[in-house]
């Protein structure tokens, strides 16, 4: 699909002033490839309404954009006038074909037109292709060649394609040099990363908005400030991460940008009081709807359901779901008689609760003015603007709260309730029928989940993919490998759906849970030969396979291979699972250099890895290295929680919390090693953090091991001299566990004083 550009500037008064867009010093991330298409697709006429503007900034200098001279000038003004010719034909195949062709590099319009035009197709290919440019471009510092509409359109295009970190850096670019991109532009990837990475959403809404500031001329950000999508898109970005006090900020910023809440944003505010726990407030979003005259839509319903079910309050969301089959408009009333019903539980869990208050007292001023209705409610609950029957997917999110509390029998009632409706908008559609297929096959019901593909087949719904990955996963979960395989040759040659790289990593994983490490490297080979991509998951999963037969080697073989793979990025589980199969071989060298090499690659041990290490330690048998790995352990504890300089090279290592399976295999090791003064300051700390000791398990280990410590009456005095602190720290941990000590006597007796 093509669009016609609008550089910034006429292309015919002066190639140099299209260079002002971007200064030579502009630093640009490398593209990720993306997997080639074999296709490519049709090319339309259709045009978007709106083309995306942009103006420079004051501060720009005008550069000269240096004379390609390997050419004579008429052979070059040919070959950009056709190249022209072809995009304003529509024709951005050969307009490609012809742009590979070309010895020199095109003119800024023609360049921009055909970034735009790749931009707008949208497909693999296409924007393989519009990086390329920008990749040449940049290794020939020729990137002010480029307009912002075309890098607009890349980043947008980026973003709903899923490589939202490339399309954030692009937005990122153009604002360091000094244009403002358009808000359709940079709203949908902060839209995209609001679910993706909430926290980058929110920065990048920030350094916007903050570009936006500094110009006092309304004509020139009229179409870059925010407006209400990009609004919505950062206050979800907010709920997600639970942050109260920015979602306040930001809401009361809307006004100042002329925007207004719709109903997206109070369903967002909905989300907010579901991770804030506020199940109360729910009820006074819904009136603030419909106080205001906001125009209302189903999807308010349907979070209000979805909040209820989130709360495991599956009576509450039965009866707006009863409510909106009965045709009522008073669904206000029944979410506050709701909240009344819960005021007792609600005032005893206050009680226990006491510790939280100020917390909570800074919640409710929030809330107060994000829903002041919710202080001084109406005496009579409003009523619904009209009356909604429920549709399917209301169905299916309350078909999910049974699914989650393992209802089956509701589950498939409700699918019958639904097949006699008279609305054909709440006839169960795939997805409704998948969240049957995942209710049997949690509840180990195999062969009714088939019964369920078969019947969709039957009344011609198609399953999808994810259908058949629910059902892949329960083979597997049941360790039936056999008919899982069946189940992916059916998936592909009987109902024409190809396996993605998740069907692939629920193999792999189902090859580990019945140790069969060859099986899962031939599904990894066979998705590979299919043309799929790995991801982080199914190298990692691969890794888990080799490491837990006890083959570290080939663990390590995957992992480099890993680090080659420009389309994926090592994580911390990558190395952890490197250090687990070393560990459990009892080849502590090999993987304290794993551990040395993920702290000179950025990545910092947390407790799986020193938990593996431990675990190693105690398998070698080399309780000194017990000693050094708390001594490392007590220092990241220590820790206060720094705010990290961003601009670092060497940020501080972040704090570390033990779990008991952490800190249980220390004391044990220590304890085993007659470490006993290591093994008390271990057991303090996991009594001083509320985890219990094992009391029983030391207790029996000492008795085992060390009860004819330091009774041999052949020892010398200076022998014995050395034994002091030893047999100090000894007395104190047989002190700890209760055994007879030198703190009260050398025997407890447990006759009668009498005697």
């Amino acid at each position: 699909m093509n669009i016609p550009m609008r550089p910034p500037c006429s292309p015919s008064s002066s190639p140099s002033s299209s260079s002002s867009s971007f200064p030579s010093t502009l630093h640009w991330l490398s593209p990720l490839p993306l997997p080639p298409s074999s296709t490519t697709t049709a090319i339309t006429s259709s045009k978007p309404t709106r083309p995306f503007h942009v103006q420079p900034t004051d501060h720009q200098q005008i550069q000269p954009t240096t004379t390609d001279l390997s050419l004579p000038t008429n052979k070059k003004t040919n070959y950009d006038q056709t190249l022209l010719s072809l995009l304003r034909q529509r024709k951005t195949e050969q307009a490609w074909t012809h742009y590979s062709q070309s010895p020199h590099l095109p003119t800024p319009t023609c360049l921009s037109r055909l970034v735009a035009q790749l931009s707008y197709q949208t497909t693999p290919q296409s924007l393989t292709r519009a990086r390329s440019i920008i990749t040449r471009l940049r290794n020939e510092r020729q990137l002010h060649r480029l307009d912002a509409n075309s890098l607009g359109l890349l980043a947008s295009a980026s973003a709903k394609s899923g490589h939202t970190l490339y399309a954030s850096s692009l937005i990122k670019s153009m604002i360091r040099s000094g244009y403002l991109p358009h808000v359709k532009a940079w709203s949908a990837v902060v839209s995209r990363l609001s679910t993706e990475s909430p926290s980058e959403s929110i920065n990048l809404f920030d350094s916007v908005t903050r570009r936006v500031r500094r110009f006092a001329d309304p004509s020139i950000i009229a179409d870059s400030k925010p407006d209400t999508a990009a609004y919505n898109a950062v206050l979800n970005a907010c709920a997600n991460l639970g942050d109260k006090s920015k979602f306040l900020k930001l809401f009361d910023e809307m006004s100042e940008w002329g925007c207004e809440p719709d109903v997206l944003t109070y369903n967002v505010m909905i989300k907010l009081c579901a991770r804030a726990d506020r199940k109360d407030l729910l009820v006074f979003v819904l009136e603030r709807i419909v106080e205001k005259g906001i125009r209302f839509c189903m999807t308010t319903l349907h979070s209000l359901v979805a909040a209820y079910v989130g709360f495991d309050d599956l009576k509450t969301a039965e009866k707006i779901v009863q409510v909106m089959r009965e045709g009522r408009n008073d669904l206000c009333k029944i979410l506050r008689d709701t909240n009344l019903e819960d005021l007792n539980q609600a005032e005893e869990d206050d009680e226990e609760d006491r510790k939280d208050l100020s917390q909570n007292e800074r919640d409710d001023i929030i809330f107060e003015k994000l829903l002041p209705n919710s202080i001084e409610p109406s005496s009579e609950p409003p009523l619904l603007p009209k009356v909604y029957a429920p549709n399917s997917r209301i169905y299916t999110t309350l078909m999910k709260g049974y699914m989650k509390a393992g209802r089956v029998t509701h589950t498939v009632r409700t699918l019958e309730a639904m097949r006699h409706q008279d609305d054909k908008a709440s006839h169960p559609d795939h997805v409704t029928y998948t969240t049957v297929v995942s209710a049997f096959v949690k509840a180990g019901l195999m062969d009714r989940a088939r019964e369920v593909l078969a019947e969709m087949t039957r009344i011609r719904v198609p399953a999808n993919r994810i259908t058949y990955n629910i059902l892949l996963k329960g083979y597997c979960r049941q360790l039936q490998i056999d008919k899982a395989k069946e189940l992916l040759r059916d998936m592909a040659d009987d109902a024409g759906i190809k396996p993605d790289v998740v069907s692939y990593n629920i193999l792999i994983d189902g090859c580990i849970l019945i140790d069969d490490s060859s099986g899962a490297l031939a599904f990894f080979n066979e998705m590979r030969e299919r043309g799929i991509s790995p991801t982080k998951i199914s190298y990692t999963t691969l890794m888990k396979a080799f490491a837990l037969s006890g083959q570290p080697k080939l663990a390590n073989k995957v992992f480099d291979e890993m680090l080659r793979d420009p389309r994926v990025k090592v994580d911390l589980v990558a190395w952890n699972m490197l250090v687990e199969g070393y560990c459990r071989l009892g080849l502590v060298e090999e993987a304290k250099k794993i551990i040395q090499r993920m702290k000179e690659n950025g990545f910092y041990p947390n407790v799986a890895t020193y938990g593996s290490l431990a675990n190693g330690i105690s398998l070698a048998r080399k309780p000194g290295e017990a000693l050094l790995l708390w001594k490392e352990i007590k220092e990241r504890c220590e820790m206060k929680k720094e705010v990290e300089n961003p601009y670092s090279n060497s940020p501080s290592p972040p704090p570390l919390k033990p779990d008991e399976g952490l800190l249980d295999s220390l004391a044990d090791i220590c304890v085993r090693a007659a470490f006993f003064k290591k093994a008390l300051e271990i057991v303090a700390y996991m009594e001083e953090n509320g985890i219990p000791p094992n009391k029983t398990k030391y207790k029996k280990i000492y008795v085992e091991m060390h009860s004819r410590m330091f009774t041999s009456k052949h020892a010398s005095q200076a022998r014995q001299d050395r034994r002091i602190a030893r047999k100090r720290a000894a007395e104190a941990f047989k002190f700890w566990l209760g055994l007879p000590n030198s703190y009260y006597a050398s025997e407890w007796h447990f006759e009668p004083i009498d005697k």
